[in-house]
């Protein structure tokens, strides 16, 4: 005869409105790879902060586009010498944000999920290594030089980003995944750019 068990499942308490402020802490994958924090002072808004690494790979023709930027501020080539790109490599790359972001609860959509709207503030350090061809020829053709040099660089920059995400936490665990899209507008190392980053991630909620 089998018995049917009377254990209820129980979800998690998340984000129960009588359990404001709440607090969440852990990691996002994506650009960039971080570690987060979220404080949750009422079911309305949040303030987040990540610390982490940009994900460089993504940026490859990006910063191959910067070098002839890079060597044109030193230009210090006689008339009958010329530099050419080889290789860049990101030695270091670091990324700081700070959002306030406002909820939108989704339960019609599904129990435990919300929306959130948002602005905030990002941060970058960047440390880079050029390798490059140095070439001169002397005009009557006696001297030929082919070297190949390196050149290091530390870009600094900065500006506003716009955040839009989903946010789930119907768990047993008191576990949150979130999901988010980021604009970011470059306002100090090169003014007007503008890239989509974002990723997707889990808080642990206390």
């Amino acid at each position: 005869m089998k018995v049917k068990s009377s254990t209820k499942k129980i979800d998690c308490p998340v984000f129960e409105s009588s359990g404001y402020p709440y607090s969440g802490l852990g990691f996002k994958l994506g650009d960039p790879f971080a570690l987060t924090y979220k404080f949750y002072p009422n079911k309305h808004f949040s303030f987040a902060a990540d610390i982490g690494k940009g994900s460089s790979g993504l940026y490859n023709r990006y910063f191959r586009e910067k070098f002839a930027m890079y060597t044109a501020e030193a230009d210090t080539l006689s008339p009958d010498a010329s530099v050419k790109y080889s290789s860049h490599q990101v030695r270091a790359d670091f990324i700081g944000e700070l959002k306030v972001l406002y909820h939108v609860e989704a339960y019609k959509v599904s129990p435990g999920l919300q929306f959130y709207l948002g602005a905030g503030w990002e941060w970058k350090s960047t440390s880079l290594k050029y390798g490059y061809f140095y070439n001169r020829t002397s005009t009557d053709g006696s001297i030929n030089i082919n070297e190949f040099r390196s050149f290091s660089r530390n870009r600094t920059t900065m500006g506003p980003q716009v955040v839009a995400g989903i946010e789930y936490a119907y768990f047993q665990i008191p576990i949150s995944a979130f999901m988010e899209v980021e604009y970011f507008t470059d306002i100090q190392a090169d003014p007007g750019w503008r890239r989509f980053e974002g990723g997707v991630g889990l808080r642990f909620i206390f």
